[in-house]
Order: structure tokens, then C-alpha cells, then sequence
């Protein structure tokens, strides 16, 4: 069974989507915008401009 690498864990909005995805591998943190038939996906960056980690509990 294929396990997905990536897990939502913020979202919010119904047509001007904005979510955080973070992939379950490298505990790297996305940010996911769609609306109407765009989107666009980047990693989510801190203060510093160094990519937001979350701790990877089961990879």
C-alpha cells in the first residue's frame, strides 16, 4: 500500500484556498495557495529565510 509523503496540517477558505502542507520525509514545511484554476506551491520560510522543519514523527 502507498503511504501520501504529504500531510495537511493547517487549511482555510472555500474558493481562495490557503493551506500548510509538510512532508512526512524531510518534516519540510509547504505553502499551498489555489484559487479558481491557479495555484502555486513554496516552501515556508521563516524570519531568517531558513525553510520551517517540523519534527518528522513516523517517516
Amino acid at each position: 500500500m502507498k503511504k501520501d509523503r504529504f500531510e495537511v496540517i493547517y487549511s482555510q477558505g472555500t474558493l481562495n484556498i490557503m493551506e500548510i502542507w509538510v512532508d512526512k520525509v524531510t518534516g519540510v514545511n509547504y505553502l499551498y495557495h489555489h484559487t479558481g484554476s491557479a495555484g502555486g506551491l513554496s516552501p515556508l520560510l521563516d524570519r531568517e529565510g531558513k525553510p520551517v522543519i517540523s519534527t518528522v514523527t513516523n517517516p
